[in-house]
């Protein structure tokens, strides 16, 4: 797809996207399928690097308003299932994607789903149970265990070790939002939980059970800083980060009386040569 024809095509989702009431809905499907093909190949993305960004990232409305596009032009429609007389069903614009054995991806049996639309690298490993959503970026040699979870439009870089159960949030309205964004060498630990646009720098490690969002301060005790969200930055964990579960007094009564805190993510040193070591060992079951 030339870069002429992606102007077309955002210019063609813009402004059938603003069109209120009856649409054409042949030509909205037209418009989408190509979106999908281009997402399925990672020309298109909903966010990618832009060096001039104060996050280094930028956002691109068009492919969101484009993937709703898919949403509201589909027509419910059944899909196969185990059980025949127990189908699933899912708008007809949305079908799962297709691998061929040249994409060198392992998508092992045990009832994982990935949608078309959705970009997986060459060398991915996907565990089951686990489920990819339209609109995600997934790069090379990165593993998804199981029961984790890439929600639309999240960036995943490469080399990234997505441990079971850990949940990587989507977000496609507000249009605008920044999804999730993890940069490429992270280790998300189990039972993580990463939402609201949060972006995770390069190398940093995210402890198991760790909650990220948009709304949670981070406190980093080598720095000795607390880092939040405004109202034009996300909230960035820094390149090589370890970030664990934490806890923070609540100062204010009755909480203070009865002795209560909340949970906190806690920055307690950066990525070292021995943190490097201990995560060697995803290399062994490749």
């Amino acid at each position: 797809m030339s870069s002429e024809s992606l102007v077309v095509l955002a210019a063609e989702i813009q402004k059938i996207s603003s069109q209120s009431g009856n649409i054409d809905m042949d030509h909205a499907r037209t418009l989408f399928t190509d979106l999908r093909a281009g997402l399925s190949e990672g020309i298109i993305r909903a966010a990618e690097p832009d060096p001039s960004s104060a996050t280094g990232w930028k956002v691109n409305s068009w492919v969101k308003q484009g993937i709703l596009l898919g949403f509201r032009s589909g027509k419910l429609s059944p899909y196969s299932a185990p059980n025949p007389e127990a189908p699933f069903f899912d708008k007809d614009t949305l079908p799962l994607k297709s691998f061929d054995p040249k994409a060198n991806v392992r998508l092992v049996p045990g009832g994982s789903a990935i949608r078309d639309g959705s970009y997986i690298g060459t060398g991915v490993i996907c565990m089951p149970p686990m489920y990819v959503n339209i609109g995600s970026y997934v790069g090379d040699d990165t593993l998804i265990d199981s029961h984790a979870l890439v929600g639309s439009c999240a960036q995943v870089g490469y080399r990234v070790h997505i441990s079971a159960a850990a949940q990587i949030g989507g977000v496609l309205e507000p249009v605008g939002a920044l999804p999730v964004i993890v940069e490429d060498d992270v280790l998300i630990g189990g039972n993580t939980g990463i939402y609201e646009g949060i972006i995770v720098r390069k190398r940093a490690v995210i402890a198991a059970g760790t909650i990220l969002t948009g709304s949670t301060p981070i406190y980093d005790l080598v720095r000795k800083e607390i880092i939040k969200s405004s109202t034009d930055t996300p909230t960035i964990i820094p390149e090589g980060a370890v970030v664990v579960p934490g806890a923070r007094a609540i100062t204010a009564t009755p909480g203070k009386d009865w002795g209560l805190s909340l949970t906190t993510p806690v920055i307690v040193k950066y990525r070292d040569n021995k943190t490097d070591t201990r995560t060697e060992l995803e290399q062994w079951i490749r």
